[in-house]
């Protein structure tokens, strides 16, 4: 599936999600595929670094691994599940760059939550993904 494949719709009804990194709605044909939330983790499985943006990064790196795993990449997704530790606006600009980055103009459905902590002590962020297999592929 190309990203052109997805249908995005942002209604003029509600506020324009662009520039905060997400868009209101994405539909695509095909099967749906679910990853788990991805986190900055070395191969045991532990968080690395401290900081936030390089676990943001790092976090990206292990889900397009995991979507590399079943045949899909960042243009497959329609939506993303963010999960920031305390939660600031310098760290949704951080976030905002990483997904430009990967997605461009065709940003998937997203919400972001603040939480006071994730699974493991160091984690600052997680992201898990919906994917969608274009139909005939399997």
């Amino acid at each position: 599936m190309t990203s052109d494949e997805r249908t995005i719709t942002n209604p003029a009804t509600l506020h324009d999600p662009t520039p905060f990194g997400y868009s209101h709605a994405v539909s695509a044909p095909g099967e749906t595929v679910h990853i788990a939330g991805q986190y900055a983790s070395d191969s045991s499985g532990a968080p690395v670094s401290g900081d936030f943006a390089t676990q943001v990064e790092l976090a990206f790196d292990r889900l397009h691994s995991a979507l590399a795993g079943v045949g899909l990449g960042f243009e497959h997704v329609v939506r993303l599940g963010t999960f920031i530790v305390d939660h600031d606006p310098g760290k949704v600009q951080v976030l905002g760059k990483a997904l430009s980055a990967r997605f461009g103009d065709r940003l998937p459905a997203q919400t972001l939550a603040g939480v006071a902590a994730l699974a493991l002590p160091g984690m600052l962020f997680e992201v898990d993904a919906v994917a969608v297999r274009p139909a005939g592929r399997g």
